[in-house]
């Protein structure tokens, strides 16, 4: 009895594994272009970003976002030297730049 009972256990997760593969197989790039064109068509069905919503609530994690894109572009000590960074919420729009000390000639990274 304690046979059949593993070997049915064992059969249910080797099919659940074989289904959870081929799910990830149907999905894919196929997939996530023809989502992206329905989403591109501003369909009022899907979840089509209208710039009337606020996506990102607060300004730290606005911050948390933008770092590792500036970082990325500019490198994590350049970015960095520019803080405390000025952030302010315009029209749904997160605007983020770096501040430089008094008298340091050059520009800052603008988001």
């Amino acid at each position: 009895m304690k046979k059949i009972i593993s070997l049915l256990i064992l059969l249910l997760v080797l099919n659940s594994y074989g289904q959870t593969n081929k799910e990830n197989e149907l999905l894919g790039r196929k997939n996530a272009e023809e989502e992206l064109k329905i989403a591109l068509r501003n369909n009022k069905e899907h979840n089509v970003v209208d710039n009337k919503s606020l996506l990102i609530k607060d300004s730290l994690t606005a911050i948390k976002v933008a770092e590792p894109i500036l970082f990325s572009i500019y490198g994590k000590e350049q970015i960095e030297k520019q803080k405390p960074y000025e952030i302010y919420l315009i029209n749904n729009h997160w605007i983020i730049s770096g501040v430089l000390p008094e008298d340091f000639v050059g520009g800052t990274f603008l988001s």
